[in-house]
């Protein structure tokens, strides 16, 4: 009975984490990117356009990453998310690509 019940509790600690994860990118997307990729200003591929992403998903996320960190076209460094890490932008570019 203790092994389950300590199973359910730390399996409850990583839901927690993953949702408080989940909840900072998305703040992240609403305060950095959303401005220009859910209207699509300066050319920006709007969030969620399959086919405007599928070229650009070709070149790999490392590429793809670099672009966010060096800005690209109309798109300023880091995409003005200056607290993200790569892993935050990894999560950013998937949830503007799907």
């Amino acid at each position: 009975m203790k092994k389950v019940l300590f199973a359910a509790v730390v399996a409850g600690l990583f839901i927690g984490v993953s949702t408080a994860q989940a909840a900072s990118i998305q703040d992240k997307y609403n305060k950095s990117c959303a401005a220009c990729h859910a209207s699509g200003a300066a050319g920006a591929p709007k969030k969620g356009d399959k086919a405007a992403w599928a070229p650009r998903l070709k070149k790999g996320e490392a590429a793809l990453v670099n672009s966010v960190k060096n800005g690209f076209k109309a798109m300023p460094a880091k995409g003005l998310c200056m607290d993200c890490t790569d892993a935050d932008y990894k999560a950013l570019i998937k949830i503007l690509s799907n």
